[in-house]
């Protein structure tokens, strides 16, 4: 189990994460929901990694976002989600808050997802 554990946290791509949960299914069956979060999470972390973000924060009311110094996101873009969208807001030079009901892990991940498709759309690849 500590291999696996091992395997998953230095997993740095997507493919890489859908492998190695593909062998997991293989060998044990269907992931209890616990294993599925954990695996949610880690491809959130790697989805953030690319968009410049180091920390995640996301409880029932608010996301908060921790961003690299010069994360490579358009700050021109930023500026304009942050003035049409009342619920996000800066809280720092490095950091973005998101306020939204999420009362569970799904919509947690939902929102974190969104957020980050929302802060990327347009940004080359």
């Amino acid at each position: 189990r500590l291999s696996l554990y091992k395997r998953l946290a230095g997993s740095e791509t997507l493919d890489e994460l859908r492998t190695l949960q593909e062998e997991m299914i293989d060998r044990f069956g269907k992931l209890p929901d616990q294993a599925q979060a954990l695996m949610e999470t880690h491809r959130l972390r790697i989805v953030a990694k690319a968009a410049g973000i180091i920390k995640i924060d996301a409880h029932t009311e608010a996301l908060s976002l921790q961003f690299i110094p010069n994360p490579p996101i358009d700050a021109a873009h930023v500026i304009e989600l942050l003035q049409k969208n009342r619920n996000f807001r800066l809280t720092g030079p490095e950091k973005l808050r998101v306020t939204a009901k999420m009362p569970d892990i799904h919509s947690r991940a939902t929102q974190i997802r969104a957020t980050i498709h929302l802060l990327t759309k347009g940004q080359p690849s």
